[in-house]
């Protein structure tokens, strides 16, 4: 079985891991966890763990987590799930949304304004 998820809900769990990892609390990050995957997903995967049970597994795997990089959350879920013969993945971003999290937009406006400044600080050109 394959489950992917698009990137708002990546985005979504990246976001709630890092404030599981600034406020020390996991309860909100498993919940998200849980709510990533629809009805049909969460009992295909319950008939496939040991468990039979998304929150415990979820707890599990919260449980394996350092609780220091959501690099590492991902990849004990993906591993968890690869076991329960559940291969994880991940949409890849629309463009629109790419440009915008890589922040090219923002490296540009940046580089412009840099050029400005660097103007400014020589003073007024001469006429």
């Amino acid at each position: 079985m394959e489950i992917t998820l698009d990137p708002s809900t990546v985005r979504q769990l990246r976001l709630s891991a890092a404030d599981a990892i600034e406020e020390g609390d996991t309860e909100t990050l498993r919940e998200d966890l849980i709510e990533a995957f629809d009805e049909e997903q969460i009992d295909a995967i319950e008939l496939r763990i040991d468990s039979a049970d998304i929150y415990e597994f979820i707890s599990q795997v919260l449980d394996e987590w350092a609780g220091d990089d959501v690099d590492d959350l991902f990849e004990l879920l993906e591993g968890q799930l690869a076991e329960a013969d559940v291969e994880l993945s991940y949409a890849a971003p629309e463009d629109d949304d790419a440009d915008g999290e890589d922040g090219v937009a923002v490296t540009v406006d940046d580089d412009d304004d840099e050029d400005v400044e660097d103007v400014d600080d020589e003073g007024p050109e001469p006429l």
